[in-house]
């Protein structure tokens, strides 16, 4: 019988023992994480400590993404005896069924029904002034990326006594250096949430929120639309219609990437009477003279190895990442390493694909990282496309339920045969020889051209400098 303990501290773990013969290895695995323990021999048996802890992407040790684990010794996994939860400092953790479940630091009382309203209520009525701090939140406090990420990093260039306040789900999410992080309903963050001057979000704000006189929010988003999206979306039920409308009533400005995005996302969100900047997108600023080196040593991906990065884009009709594609055959045949890079809602339901020379990126903080060190991009409909074409690298379309998603999942705002800057294929057959074709991408120049001057024109590697700009310049941050 194995027994099992969780021990807090600053460095939360979990210790094995045992009176039998030592393993060889015993590991800690989850969905998107793993963790190796440490064995140790004595007279009467073994005992082994396994951090709740792990550094990934060769970014700093941050305790483990809430979820299920399985505890595996040798490769058998081991069902422990259910214990209680247990608050472990960065992170909470528990037995249940035979796994370590870990999650966000949060008082149990504070996540009731009844302890949220306590805490809306009083961020309701709080009447203490705004401070000189921003409210960061990237797809609903799983990363710390996207727009916000880069307009972060130029807020702290130009305006560093500015608290900057990240919205995280848990203690796994890196943010950027010397900003705060909040786990999202904690009262810590709804009191960030109410006090912060400007708040930068690239998706919906979903919690009740009451803007305070002086409080502004801008809205990033985070793609040019190819698929409809919002009201546009067909069959689309008219109470969440409403829904649409009363949150984007909460914007006070909406950033796109271009004037067809402009365009498009204003009559989606009905946003028709305020503001859009039409600046390019800070997330690519990266893109324009960024050194793709270290990311690729943090992949562990050589200097000469070609990198092809696979990143399809979400489905209504399914939790997880699409399955079409066989990616070890592909990394295979087409001798590079493949990134794996799932949408950010196939993260939490999803788990990490694997195989030679295959990485999944899912949980990889920015995506803005991979599409610098990539040299070609594989996509179906994912916004993705508009922001790696400010690269000029080749686009290949993996499309095998072409007319199922365009006719309907979703639709389409333009025919993307017409316009595709590559080649659009439907078989693994096709893609293997698209991508192997040395010559094809010369096929596409001209769609390629026409393409980057309608979407990439302000792509230019400044775009979080000129948003800040205005920001300053409108009094949404305040100078000294």
């Amino acid at each position: 019988m194995i027994s099992a303990q969780l021990h807090a501290g600053d460095e939360p773990r979990l210790v094995l023992a045992a009176a039998t013969s030592a393993p060889r290895s015993v590991r800690l695995e989850g969905r998107r994480a793993r963790v190796s323990g440490i064995v140790e021999t004595s007279e009467t048996g073994w005992t082994a400590t396994i951090p709740l802890t792990v550094s990934r992407w060769g970014g700093e040790v941050l305790p483990v993404p809430s979820g299920e684990y399985s505890v595996f010794v040798d490769e058998d996994a081991a069902p422990l005896a259910d214990a209680s939860l247990v608050r472990l400092g960065p992170l909470n953790a528990q037995i249940r069924a035979g796994r370590v479940v870990a999650s966000a630091p949060v008082d149990p009382d504070h996540l009731t029904s009844a302890g949220q309203a306590s805490l809306e209520r009083e961020y309701l009525r709080t009447r203490e002034p705004l401070t000189d701090s921003v409210f960061f939140e990237s797809f609903y406090g799983r990363n710390a990326s996207c727009n916000p990420r880069a307009i972060d990093a130029e807020i702290a260039r130009v305006a560093p006594h500015v608290v900057r306040y990240w919205s995280v789900v848990d203690g796994s999410v890196a943010v950027p250096d010397g900003a705060v992080p909040v786990i999202e309903g904690t009262p810590e963050w709804w009191r960030a949430r109410g006090e912060s001057r400007l708040l930068v979000v690239n998706d919906w704000l979903r919690r009740r929120f009451r803007r305070r006189r002086g409080q502004r929010v801008l809205q990033t988003w985070h793609g040019t639309p190819l698929k409809r999206l919002a009201l546009h979306r067909p069959g689309f039920d008219p109470r969440r219609a409403v829904a649409v409308v009363r949150e984007s009533r909460r914007w006070d400005v909406l950033l796109a990437q271009n004037p067809y995005a402009a365009g498009i996302l204003a009559k989606a969100y009905a946003f028709l009477r305020r503001p859009v900047w039409v600046e390019g997108y800070p997330r690519n600023d990266v893109l324009t003279g960024g050194d793709p080196s270290p990311v690729r040593r943090a992949l562990g991906i050589g200097d000469s190895e070609r990198v092809l990065l696979y990143a399809p884009t979400w489905r209504d009709d399914r939790e997880q990442m699409v399955d079409f594609l066989d990616v070890e055959q592909l990394a295979r045949d087409a001798d590079a390493v493949l990134l794996v890079r799932g949408h950010s809602r196939t993260l939490i339901p999803g788990a990490d694909t694997v195989g030679a020379r295959v990485i999944d990126v899912t949980g990889y903080p920015d995506i803005a990282h991979l599409l610098l060190i990539a040299d070609a991009l594989i996509t179906d409909y994912s916004s993705v496309m508009f922001d790696f074409s400010a690269t000029g690298k080749p686009m290949y379309f993996f499309a095998p339920d072409l007319e199922h998603y365009r006719g309907e999942l979703r639709g389409f705002y333009f025919d993307l045969a017409e316009r595709a800057p590559g080649p659009i294929v439907a078989t693994q057959e096709e893609l293997t020889a698209a991508v192997s074709d040395a010559a094809g991408p010369a096929r596409f120049a001209d769609r390629y051209a026409a393409w980057r001057e309608r979407f990439n024109a302000r792509d230019d590697g400044r775009a979080a400098e000129r948003v800040v700009a205005r920001l300053i310049d409108q009094g949404f941050i305040p100078t000294r």
